[in-house]
């Protein structure tokens, strides 16, 4: 026992030197373990953030790429209306109201017969509005959306109809004054999030007397409750006419709709009178207000501005008639001729007319004065600017005017003159609606193309100072871009960007906000996120997931333009090896996407390296193809349909007027040789003839376009590997 208690005593005697030398030395081996632990934190958190923002910078890149392409579809869009009928004179009539709308006071009075017509049966359990509209009805429609329920085609109808009659007298720019209420609620873009409005409201109350609201545009497309937002901010509307307002943004366009969904929503969900709703609604999207002025201090608009951008001749245009900013007014079409090789022809002719109209919208979305834009030059148009003040009907001034001689533009690989040089009126009041719905702010001073975006301009802090001085303002307010915290100020605080639709590109990406203004003028800042579960992730879950949905569209991106790809890549591969350099991947890239992306730090998410350090550029495609193989259907064509798939959807969603998901083979080889004249993509005939036997599935001379698309639909391969181990 002795012996056991003095080696207990000897071993704690060593454990209290031990404790004693640790405590002596902790200050300083606690501070480097601080330093070291922060240290990380810092590096990891620089990592994420770099994650983050090139995750944005693709998101933001393939958005903008897809408007480009929506405005190529639209010159298209025209190309095929004065077409389709000299190809087949027993074709469908394509001149449908979805593509050509015209006021025509007799079919006007007959849509608004035929919805009186329209029975509400006993079994329909949804919301019952009774006009005018009382508290009641708008609680009602709250209620049933938020039960998922849909409003009757009789009561969409008909408050479509009251909306457009009380919208005819509004003026283009509409005027308020904080004087009568404490703040004014400011929000962005919704686009389709149900949750984001219902989120607003909760949060700031629902609009009333006491509490107004504005909505700056973008109401609808890419979310799946567009109608639902529509029905409920026009039912406010209508409700509170003096504290509820609207303007018009961008996607409040009839052939924007028909790429980003809301026009799918409309016919999905009401199938029978689904035409009826669409074609009021062009009318409306089009008597919507395009700005608004809060205490004569603040503009506020969807977009931006241009260094054209005059507010007086602006309150005196027939906003009406712009159905939509991605077609130029008909005056124009009608005047625009081109004289090549000595000889006048109009550019209605078959081969060249969409492309006339393609380069003659893009050279007046080009347009910005001599002084502040550095894309200026001999060849381009002059801007058609506007000097009156007339509120009533400004004149065009002689001097914004183009000059009398021809101006020399290019077309068609030649040198071509627009014998035009007075631009209708029509075509100036168009000019400065697709300024304020499409523009940007820049950092940089001046005017220049949005060659982005493919519409509107970049505008410059010299530009905003011009504009905000000229009539007497302090801020301008706008939207159209999508924002990581939901708001954005530049333009050393004269210009906001506020964005509502949260988690816009994927779960997680961004916060949605609103602001509220009161007679003092300072903005206020209120951010939120819908939350379905990312409350449940960490940041590094949340950016993973992010980018991980990123870099699939990316990766599609690569697979659509497999063809050129290659063919970059191997005019620096000399020798077939199938590698190159990072830098030479990197540049290929950039030249065939011109995404404007960090694609060194993207490769190794993109494409692996081999063994010496070079890219292996093949492996760019290794884990992505094609859905389904079809055997009539060559690897070219193959990438040439998925490229062109969400705009041969748009098409045979105009042809397929019952919604039926059915169309004949027939209007398939027609309607493709169009798209593929205007596109001028090299696909012969007899392919298009083999790939439409070949999806004729049932031999009835009849294509399943669902079943078409789903053909040509991307697969990865790591997501297949991932459910088949699951």
């Amino acid at each position: 026992m002795g012996c056991g208690t003095s080696i207990a005593t000897e071993d704690q005697g060593k454990t209290w030197e031990k404790d004693e030398s640790t405590k002596a030395s902790s200050p300083a081996l606690t501070m480097k373990a601080a330093i070291l632990i922060q240290r990380w934190y810092r590096r990891y958190i620089a990592r994420l953030e770099m994650r983050r923002r090139y995750t944005w910078s693709i998101f933001q890149s393939i958005e903008y790429a897809g408007e480009q392409d929506q405005l190529q579809l639209s010159s298209f869009f025209s190309f095929m209306l004065d077409n389709f009928a000299h190809l087949n004179g027993n074709g469908p009539d394509l001149s449908s109201p979805l593509l050509d709308p015209s006021d025509d006071p007799v079919r006007e009075e007959g849509r608004w017969a035929e919805y009186e017509r329209i029975e509400v049966s006993d079994s329909y359990n949804g919301p019952r509005l009774s006009f005018p509209l009382s508290v009641r009805d708008t609680n009602a429609l709250l209620s049933a959306f938020k039960e998922q329920q849909t409003l009757h085609a009789r009561y969409v109808l008909q408050l479509l109809h009251q909306t457009k009659k009380f919208l005819k007298q509004m003026p283009n720019v509409i005027h308020l004054s904080t004087s009568y209420s404490k703040e004014i609620t400011i929000c962005g873009d919704l686009h389709g999030r149900l949750d984001d409005l219902l989120l607003i409201f909760y949060k700031n109350g629902l609009p009333s007397a006491e509490n107004p609201y504005l909505f700056n545009g973008d109401f609808v497309d890419r979310g799946k409750k567009s109608m639902e937002i529509i029905i409920i901010l026009f039912a406010f509307l209508l409700l509170y006419p003096d504290h509820m307002h609207l303007n018009r943004g961008n996607h409040e366009d009839h052939i924007m709709n028909l790429r980003y969904g809301f026009t799918k929503e409309v016919m999905q969900k009401y199938k029978t009178h689904g035409r009826d709703i669409l074609q009021l609604l062009q009318d409306i999207f089009s008597l919507l207000p395009v700005a608004t002025v809060i205490d004569s201090k603040v503009l506020i608009v969807h977009g931006g501005i241009s260094d054209m951008t005059d507010l007086d001749f602006l309150g005196s245009i027939e906003r009406h008639k712009v159905k939509s900013a991605l077609r130029l007014p008909r005056s124009s079409v009608d005047n625009l001729k081109v004289v090549q090789g000595g000889k006048l022809n109009s550019l209605y002719s078959k081969s060249s007319r969409s492309k006339g109209l393609e380069t003659r919208r893009n050279q007046l979305m080009r347009q910005s004065s001599g002084s502040s834009s550095s894309s200026s030059s001999s060849s381009s148009l002059c801007s058609p600017r506007v000097s009156s003040r007339n509120r009533h009907r400004a004149q065009l001034s002689p001097s914004m005017l183009s000059p009398t001689h021809v101006a020399q533009v290019p077309f068609l690989d030649s040198m071509v003159s627009i014998a035009h040089p007075t631009p209708p009126r029509e075509e100036v009041e168009w000019k400065q609606i697709v300024d304020l719905l499409w523009s940007d702010p820049k950092n940089q001073n001046g005017c220049t193309p949005n060659t982005f975006r493919g519409g509107g301009c970049y505008f410059g802090p010299d530009v905003t100072r011009k504009l905000l001085k000229k009539n007497g303002l302090s801020l301008l307010i706008r939207s159209h871009e999508c924002k990581q915290e939901g708001y954005e100020v530049c333009h050393d605080g004269q210009v906001i960007t506020i964005f509502s639709a949260s988690n816009y590109y994927e779960e997680g990406s961004n916060r949605g906000a609103y602001i509220k203004l009161g007679p003092d003028l300072v903005p206020r800042f209120f951010q939120y996120q819908v939350s379905h579960c990312t409350r449940k992730l960490t940041l590094h879950q949340r950016v993973s997931v992010a980018e991980g949905s990123a870099l699939k569209a990316l990766k599609e991106k690569l697979f659509t333009h497999r063809s050129e790809l290659m063919v970059a890549f191997q005019q620096y591969d000399k020798y077939n090896t199938g590698k190159i350099s990072t830098s030479e991947w990197a540049q290929a890239v950039e030249s065939v996407l011109r995404m404007d992306l960090p694609w060194r730090t993207l490769r190794p998410r993109l494409a692996r390296l081999a063994l010496d350090g070079s890219v292996e550029y093949l492996s760019c495609f290794d884990d992505i193809c094609l859905g389904q193989s079809i055997p009539q259907v060559t690897q070219n064509l193959a990438e040439t349909l998925y490229r062109y798939r969400t705009d041969l959807e748009i098409i045979f969603n105009i042809i397929d007027k019952d919604h039926s998901g059915l169309i004949s083979i027939e209007e398939f080889r027609q309607t493709w040789n169009l798209f593929s004249s205007h596109l001028r993509v090299p696909i012969e005939d007899s392919a298009i003839d083999d790939l439409a036997r070949s999806i004729d599935f049932n031999k009835d001379g009849s294509i399943d376009f669902n079943e078409f698309l789903e053909a040509f639909r991307v697969v990865h391969r790591l997501d297949t590997k991932d459910q088949q181990q699951g």
